[in-house]
C-alpha cells in the first residue's frame, strides 16, 4: 500500500519541543499488539514469565549495553505490557551537538528515548518471532507511553507502582477482562 499522508498520518504523543535525549528520568509503558497476554501469567500475585517474557526481560536488561547514557531503574514485565524507568545520564554526551528535537519527525536520534525504545521493541520482536517461527508478526503496539519524572517523591511512587503491579493485576486497566479498559 502506498503512503497517503491523509490516511497514514501519525501524530506524535511526545511533549512538543521537549528534548527526549536530555538528562532525565522517564517512566515507560509499552503494550503488546492488541494487548495479547504474550509474556506469561500472574500466579499468586507474582509474574511468571514464559519464554517470550524472558526475552523481553533480557532485552530490557541489555539496553545499557547498547545505549551507554541509559541506566535502568525499576521494571516489571506483565502479561501484556512492560513498565520501566529509564534514566538518561550525561555520560559521554557531546554538549556541543545541536538540539536533536529540532530534527525531522520520525528519524532516529542517537541517544534519545524513542531510539532506545524502538531498538528494544525491534530486537524483542525479532527474537520472539524467531522462537515462534512467525517472521513479521507484530509483538508490540505502535508507540509507547512515557512520563517525565520530575521529583524524588514521584519517582518513589512510580517505583512502588511498578513493584506492586503484579499484585493489582486483576484491577489493572490493561487486564484483558477489565471492563473499564480504554
Amino acid at each position: 500500500m502506498k503512503y497517503d499522508p491523509n490516511k497514514h498520518h501519525r501524530r506524535s504523543i511526545r511533549l512538543k519541543g521537549y528534548d527526549y535525549s536530555q538528562v532525565g528520568v522517564y517512566f515507560i509503558t509499552i503494550c503488546t499488539h492488541q494487548r495479547q497476554c504474550l509474556f506469561g501469567a500472574i500466579a499468586n500475585s507474582k509474574m511468571e514469565l514464559n519464554p517470550y517474557g524472558q526475552i523481553a526481560a533480557e532485552c530490557w536488561d541489555g539496553i545499557p549495553q547498547h545505549f551507554s547514557r541509559i541506566q535502568l531503574d525499576a521494571c516489571v514485565v506483565m502479561p501484556n505490557h512492560l513498565h520501566g524507568i529509564l534514566v538518561i545520564t550525561d555520560a559521554g554526551r557531546d554538549m556541543a551537538l545541536p538540539c536533536p528535537y529540532e530534527r525531522q519527525f520520525g528519524k532516529p536520534i542517537s541517544g534519545s528515548l524513542s531510539t532506545a525504545i524502538g531498538s528494544f521493541k525491534s530486537v524483542v520482536t525479532k527474537r520472539i518471532n524467531l522462537v515462534r517461527g512467525a517472521p513479521g508478526t507484530p509483538v508490540w503496539q505502535p508507540n509507547f507511553y512515557e512520563h517525565i519524572i520530575r521529583s524524588e517523591p514521584s519517582l518513589q511512587r512510580i517505583r512502588e507502582y511498578i513493584h506492586t503491579n503484579p499484585q493489582s493485576w486483576e484491577v489493572d486497566q490493561l487486564h484483558p477482562n477489565n471492563p473499564s479498559k480504554w
